[in-house]
This record gives C-alpha cells, sequence and structure tokens, in this order.
C-alpha cells in the first residue's frame, strides 16, 4: 500500500506577499541601502529647489550674509520644534508655545530693565533662571491639566494662546522694555554674538570626530550582533558625505565678516544653541526609555497603559520640556531684537506645527523625527526669508505659510497611508 505525499499548501496567511514589481525605484534602494530617510533626502532636495528659486528671483538669496541671517532667524523655531515633535508624537498638541515665548521674553526684559541693575555679571543668569523656571512651571501647568485632569490639550492651550499673550501686555502695560544686558545680547547673535572662524572650526572639527566615532561603533554594533552593514566603501562614502556638510556649513558660516572688515563672524550663538539641543533631544534623549515610552503612547495610548507604561507622568514632562524650549526660543528672541516686545512670538505656533509635520511628524502621533523637523524649520523660514526679499506684502506670506501648512498635513497623509499598503 503505497502513501501518497504531497507538499503542504500554503495559508493565505503563511504565503509570501506577492512581489511589488515598480513600487520600489532606484533612489529608494539607494537610501535603504545606505541607511538615509527617504523623507529626510526628500526635504533637503525641496528646500535646494526654494533656495534656488529664491536666488533666481532676487540674486540675493545665496549670499553669505543672508544664509548667515537665515540660520539666525531659523533658531527660534528650530529650538521649539523638538519640543512640537514629542508633543504631536504623544497624540497632544500645543498652541501656546508662540504665546509663551512673548510671557516669558517679556517678563525677563521687565526684570533686566526695571528690577535688576544692568551690566552686572548676575544679570544674565538671574533673568535666565527665572525664564527657564518659568516656562517650565507652565509646562507643567499644562500637562498636569491635560494628564491628570484629562482635559484636551487643544483646549488647554489654546486658552493660554489668549492668556498669556494678554499677561505680555499686562506685564508692563502695553511698553516695550530696552535696552538689555550686552551680555545676554550674545544669545541673539548680535555683534557680538557669534564665536569667530578659529572656534566654528574647533567646534566643526570635533563635531567630525564625534561623527566618525558614531559610524564606526554603529557598525562595529551591527557586525557584533548579526545585522547587515554596507559595504566598506559604502561607509566611507556616508561618512565623506556628512562630513562635508558639516565642513561646507562651519565654511558658510565663516564667509560673513563683520561690517566694514574681513574679520569672519563664525558660527552664531543661537544657531549652536539650536543645533545642541536638536543632537541633544535626537541623539541622547532617543537613547533613553522616556524616548520610547513617548512613541508608545503616541502609537496606541490604551497599550501603553496597560503595559505600566506611566503615561500621565510622561505627558506631564512632555509639556514640561516644551514650556522650557519656549523660553529658550524667548530668551534668543528678546535678545536677538534688544528688547521685550509684545508682538514677539505672535503665530510662531503655526510655523512651528508646520515644521514638525513637515519634518514627518503624523498628527496621529506615534511617528516623529527631530532632524527632520529642524529641517522643516529652516524651510519655513526659508520661505519667509525670499518673501521678503521678494518684498512681497505681509498679508501675502501669511497666505503662502498657511497654505503650505495645509499641503504639509495632506502629504504626511497620502505618505502614512502609502507605509500601510
Amino acid at each position: 500500500m503505497s502513501v501518497e505525499t504531497t507538499a503542504p499548501r500554503q495559508t493565505p496567511a503563511e504565503a509570501p506577499p506577492p512581489a511589488r514589481f515598480g513600487r520600489v525605484n532606484v533612489f529608494q534602494r539607494f537610501a535603504a541601502w545606505a541607511g538615509f530617510d527617504t523623507r529626510l533626502m526628500g526635504m533637503v532636495a525641496a528646500l535646494a529647489v526654494i533656495w534656488v528659486g529664491f536666488h533666481l528671483q532676487t540674486g540675493l538669496f545665496l549670499t553669505p550674509r543672508n544664509l548667515w541671517n537665515l540660520m539666525v532667524q531659523s533658531s527660534v523655531v528650530g529650538v521649539m520644534v523638538g519640543g512640537m515633535v514629542l508633543v504631536i508624537v504623544a497624540r497632544q498638541i500645543d498652541l501656546s508655545v508662540g504665546s509663551v515665548l512673548g510671557f516669558v521674553g517679556m517678563v525677563m526684559a521687565f526684570m533686566q530693565v526695571q528690577v535688576f541693575p544692568l551690566e552686572v555679571w548676575w544679570n544674565p543668569l538671574a533673568t535666565i533662571l527665572i525664564g527657564l523656571s518659568l516656562g517650565a512651571l507652565i509646562g507643567a501647568f499644562h500637562g498636569y491639566v491635560v494628564a491628570y485632569l484629562e482635559v484636551p490639550s487643544f483646549i488647554v492651550t489654546l486658552g493660554s494662546l489668549l492668556a498669556f499673550r494678554g499677561g505680555a501686555w499686562l506685564v508692563t502695560s502695553g511698553r516695550t522694555m530696552a535696552p538689555l544686558d550686552t551680555t545676554y545680547q550674545i544669545f541673539g547673535g548680535g555683534i557680538n554674538g557669534s564665536i569667530g572662524a578659529t572656534w566654528s572650526w574647533v567646534g566643526g572639527l570635533a563635531a567630525i570626530v564625534i561623527l566618525v566615532w558614531y559610524f564606526v561603533s554603529s557598525r562595529a554594533r551591527r557586525r557584533k550582533y548579526g545585522f547587515t552593514v554596507r559595504p566598506l566603501w559604502g561607509e566611507f562614502l556616508v561618512i565623506a558625505i556628512n562630513v562635508g556638510f558639516v565642513a561646507g556649513f562651519v565654511q558658510l558660516m565663516n564667509s560673513y565678516p563683520f561690517p566694514g572688515t574681513t574679520v569672519p563672524r563664525g558660527l552664531p550663538v543661537p544657531v549652536l544653541m539650536m543645533l545642541g539641543l536638536g543632537i541633544l533631544m535626537s541623539t541622547v534623549l532617543r537613547s533613553t526609555r522616556f524616548w520610547r515610552y513617548v512613541f508608545a503612547i503616541g502609537g496606541n495610548p490604551e497599550a501603553a497603559r496597560f503595559s505600566g507604561i506611566p503615561t500621565r507622568r510622561i505627558t506631564l514632562v512632555v509639556f514640561v520640556i516644551m514650556g522650557v524650549l519656549a523660553a529658550i526660543a524667548g530668551i534668543i528672541a528678546t535678545a536677538r531684537l534688544n528688547a521685550g516686545t509684545n508682538s514677539a512670538g505672535e503665530l510662531a505656533e503655526l510655523s512651528v506645527i508646520a515644521a514638525a509635520v513637515i519634518g514627518g511628524t503624523s498628527l496621529s502621533g506615534g511617528v516623529g523625527s527631530i532632524p527632520g523637523a529642524m529641517i522643516g524649520a529652516v524651510l519655513m523660514e526659508s520661505l519667509r526669508n525670499g518673501m521678503v526679499l521678494m518684498d512681497l506684502p505681509s498679508a501675502l506670506q501669511n497666505v503662502v505659510q498657511g497654505a503650505v501648512l495645509v499641503l504639509a498635513v495632506w502629504l504626511d497623509v497620502v505618505y502614512q497611508r502609502y507605509r500601510r499598503r
């Protein structure tokens, strides 16, 4: 008696998915092989197109002076956008960051001009500590009401948007507070607000060393645990691209001299603050459980809560971080203007949210990128800067920025739909 043997049939769940011919092009294959984010590469390409387009229209955009000022202008939004990424990833929103910036900045300016004597060594230190503490308290208030009183963050921060904008006016009865301490003005990137060519290259070389160490150690870890690694020549190519970007950026900042001289200004202090905070949040914070908890909460809040993650405490900390970053942005804004004004930070919340979404942060939560958001901040400021150079009216500038925000959200919807296929 013979027994007929046949291969077991695969059920639909066991069957391999059909190949998607034509879905992955050469660009996507190279990006996956090199470890690059295709969305990030697309943003860099879009930024390059915008820069070239504005330069062809104005002839001024790609000059060292304008690019140096563009980086300084981007620092306010660039500082806050990392916190906004965390807020949105955790499925929350903060509409008050512009008003908090203006309120904290006005309080610091008032303390400098009306309370503390100017030009004493502890004046800037005392006012900065007050500003950071005030920003943390405001963030803690938002986080407590959202997490523990369960009031929607949209309502809480919308109320704060109105309250703190009015509070900035009440602090000084509408008066402008100026001038500020000369040491404090360094944080705004003014005449003395840069570190010069020598220290810029020292910082650039240090960044290059850290980059090379990161790639080498990352390759060693991947090989240790059996993950796929790039070919050696490919690793050198990726390192060379990153090193070239750092060296080119430092050289660009050194190309703009002090007015009336040939002495390079070097890296502006607010840009160093923006880059330092971005690196801190995207590398150091990313290696902690807190970072993973935020993404887990954004991905599925109920599952995160049932798995033992302290969702309320994490939400509270996220808003505290956002408040502190808004205070730091207030330091940069007031130092740059050399004054505390009632209009500081108006509509900044829209630029911050737009930069985060453009940079790959999904409004549905659970997905976000701080490096991408910082590029989004530069992109938003590039649009504003280019339209100013073209002498477009402010009303039209607001229309363009609003359209860009809507377009960014739509592209995010399309991108998330494509990823789920």
